[in-house]
């Protein structure tokens, strides 16, 4: 289907949102038929693909929420026919209550819906709710008002009675198929709709006008239009006062982008040991041992940001503690909500583990919930002028026992390199990671281990946050860092096991795979898991200094990174003239190594950001045999994923993924503030032109931002090439935010609206607005 967020701010005082819906029959069948006849190495056929909408066919609905109060919401649904001809449209706008009275656990008083007198309106419902209370939802257009139980058809599903006549597919019956007997005659039910039959020229219009408010009132049009008016001002402001340099390209992809963020915040609700045991009808035996069933204690009852809420509600903990960081900018305060709520008892699994996602609450998430944190904090601070530390030591109390579990459970030779599965890249590795090696053979993960060496750095900041008011936190600064220094150590291979993850020949952090009899076989991919290490970095600045000597001397013993007698990782004891310090895992002769290979169009770097996987895997495939995987192949692959690991639908061996590329430059953008300009490499692909860290962080958000920008050619790169989106003027201001983006095109790919991470568009957009204000107010100073 084809929709668009529009707006939205984030106080949800404005909500817009866009659909184009074809007048002819909608394809399914032939999307279906289509789809199935393709294998994996053809693209996925979608709703475009269909022709669909030639001759602009379809009509714009354009539905726009404005809050008058937390209470009063008023709605207007625009339609326009964009056809060549007269067509009619029938739209029902629904109002319906959760059914939470079918299943013999939640008892109380059933709610009810009913038509009431209109008053000043063409048509009013009356809903009335044991905890909710009262609302009135009230239209201006004439409609005919259809009302029915929300409860499933057993019989059409089942074969077995209904408890009652009237079920929830009875609008669909009543107006496809004209069976009358669907709706209750007595206008009253737990679901209702306003069947609104329109019928417009070719470029007319037509509005549909609702009000929902908890209180009776004989002139709901009063100030109607009114309001919608101002909440649109008050919208445009505020993305002017987020963003004031940008340009209007990049103010609407910013827009549109956070908006996606607002509207996919949704109400979910998963009570395992409810799910466990079932409802009435018992449910299959295997569920009792299968996935979830450790997780009885999981009890969500939230408002959380989805990855995406259309396709169905759900979420995963890296995509969340990602959106946290567009949050952080939009409504920091949601943002702190959204960074504790997996952290709470009723998410948290009691041995520490975060729940990763709801089909398979066990799998293993990369663990950025404190760097996350961290982000929120600080820009809390630079919005507020203090950062709220009772927030931060909830947080920093609750991450360490998720730290616990890490080292439990991911660091089984108790060595401090760690394995922890697949962690959300899929299909990255050579083998299926989320799948077990043979008895006696492990893998020793560079990511896991980066992403581990990055966690006890954020738990260090955090404890250095802390102890600004309280001195006991100094104590856990120094454990967390010791704990760092320990992952430095072991994978630089100065531990017992001198097992070095860091391949100095190639300059890369690659996994190794250690076999029973104590041999260990590194394999030579080069891919995000070799860039994740560069993520472990901090930088600490004198005024946190001043509050911890201890934590001082301790950067003193082990200065320059010394640990044992090695020089195992780059904290100097020099400080940059602002007399900031650097902890971090990749030194000075490593970081030039890894970019060097970043910045090579023949590797990593692509025109729309850093590929997931080096492009020397194009004819770099074949890996031989490794022991306890046998085998090994690795291919670039920069579109779709031409594996069926995890199901075949998302890929990590080739395209961009904005995740990854966000938090790269966020790294960099570390060691260009302790490093300074005068630290440069030299850009292969560049024509060997010397950049600071500074300019290849702009260069790689220029081109993460340039996927959704017009090219001189007037070509949106992320968009379909042969679609409406980019010559047609009623499609071409609107963007998608996929999943991820073919790594030599730069066409979106997966789920279109993955708004949630590749939303943090919107901070590159924001970064590159902030950066121009402050260049021109230094010129002005």
């Amino acid at each position: 289907e084809i929709y668009h967020y529009l707006d939205a701010t984030p106080s949800h005082s404005l909500l817009r949102f866009l659909y184009k819906y074809p007048q002819q029959e909608f394809p399914y069948a032939g999307l279906v038929q289509e789809n199935q006849s393709r294998t994996r190495t053809d693209p996925p056929y979608g709703l475009l693909d269909t022709k669909i909408f030639e001759n602009s066919r379809y009509w714009d609905v354009e539905i726009t929420y404005a809050k008058k109060t937390p209470h009063i919401i008023v709605l207007r649904i625009k339609l326009v026919n964009q056809g060549p001809v007269a067509a009619t449209l029938h739209i029902l706008p629904s109002l319906w209550f959760r059914n939470t009275w079918s299943w013999g656990r939640e008892g109380g008083q059933k709610p009810v819906l009913q038509r009431i007198d209109p008053g000043g309106a063409s048509w009013a419902v009356q809903a009335k709710h044991p905890t909710l209370g009262q609302y009135l939802l009230y239209g201006r257009q004439q409609a005919k008002c259809l009302f029915t139980e929300n409860e499933t058809n057993l019989n059409r599903l089942y074969g077995v009675q209904n408890p009652g006549p009237y079920v929830k597919d009875a609008f669909h019956r009543r107006l496809v198929q004209q069976e009358k007997e669907a709706v209750n005659p007595d206008h009253m039910g737990t679901k209702c709709a306003a069947w609104h039959e329109i019928t417009c020229a070719p470029g007319q219009a037509a509005e549909i006008d609702l009000l929902l408010t908890p209180r009776r009132t004989q002139n709901p049009w009063t100030g109607f239009q009114e309001l919608l008016h101002k909440r649109g001002q008050e919208a445009d402001q505020f993305y002017q006062d987020l963003a004031s340099a940008c340009t209007s390209e990049d103010s609407q992809i910013m827009r549109q982008a956070m908006a996606g963020m607002i509207w996919c915040t949704q109400y979910y609700h998963y009570n395992v040991r409810q799910w466990l045991e079932g409802d009435l009808v018992p449910p299959p035996e295997e569920r009792t041992q299968g996935r979830n069933r450790k997780w009885g204690h999981l009890r969500a009852e939230d408002i959380i940001s989805m990855p995406d809420s259309w396709e169905y509600p759900w979420f995963a903990a890296w995509d969340l503690a990602y959106h946290c960081m567009v949050f952080a900018h939009l409504d920091v305060d949601l943002a702190k909500e959204q960074v504790e709520l997996l952290l709470g008892h009723r998410y948290l699994h009691p041995n520490g583990q975060l729940p990763a996602y709801e089909w398979a609450l066990d799998d293993v998430n990369p663990p950025i919930h404190a760097l996350s944190a961290l982000k929120v904090f600080r820009a809390e601070r630079r919005q507020r002028g203090s950062g709220d530390l009772h927030w931060l030591r909830r947080v920093f109390h609750k991450l360490t026992l998720n730290y616990a579990w890490w080292l439990n459970q991911k660091d089984n030779d108790g060595l401090s390199v760690f394995e922890g599965g697949f962690m959300g890249l899929d299909n990255i590795s050579v083998y299926d990671r989320s799948r077990p090696l043979p008895a006696g053979f492990g893998l020793k993960q560079a990511d896991a281990t980066g992403w581990m060496a990055m966690f006890a750095l954020n738990m260090t900041g955090m404890a250095l946050e802390l102890a600004r008011e309280n001195s006991e936190y100094e104590d856990m600064a120094i454990q967390y860092y010791e704990q760092f220094l320990g992952i430095a150590n072991s994978i630089a291979g100065h531990a017992a096991h001198q097992l070095s993850l860091w391949d100095p020949q190639d300059g890369f952090f690659k996994d190794l795979l250690t076999t029973p009899d104590g041999q260990c076989h590194r394999l030579d991919v080069y891919s995000y898991v070799g860039l994740i290490p560069l993520f472990a970095c901090e930088i600490v600045t004198p005024d946190i200094l001043e509050h911890v000597p201890r934590f001082q001397n301790l950067l003193h013993e082990h200065r320059g990174g010394m640990f044992d007698g090695h020089s195992i990782c780059a904290c100097p004891i020099s400080t940059n003239e602002q007399g900031e310090r650097l902890l971090s895992l990749v030194d000075h002769t490593m970081l030039p190594h890894i970019l060097r290979r970043l910045l090579s169009e023949d590797e990593f770097l692509s025109e729309h950001g850093i590929r997931s996987v080096s492009r020397i895997h194009a004819h770099k495939k074949d890996l031989g045999n490794v022991p306890g995987i046998g085998q090994a192949l690795i291919a670039y692959e920069p579109g779709e994923s031409q594996s069926g690991l995890f199901g075949g639908n998302s890929n990590w061996r080739g395209p961009v993924w904005m995740p990854i590329n966000y938090s790269l430059i966020q790294a960099l953008t570390k060691f260009h503030r302790y490093l300074g300009p005068n630290f440069t490499i030299s850009a292969p692909s560049l024509s060997d032109q010397e950049l600071n860290l500074s300019q290849v962080t702009n260069l790689l958000a220029e081109r993460l931002i340039n996927i959704f920008r017009r090219d001189a050619q007037g070509h949106v790169p992320g968009l379909a090439p042969n679609s409406p989106y980019q010559n047609d003027a009623l499609w071409t201001d609107l963007r998608l935010f996929p999943e991820y983006f073919h790594g030599e095109t730069g066409l979106g790919l997966g789920a279109a609206h993955q708004t949630g991470w590749t939303g943090l568009v919107a901070n590159l957009i924001k970064r590159r607005s902030d950066l121009k204000t402050q260049a021109q107010n230094q010129r002005e100073s």
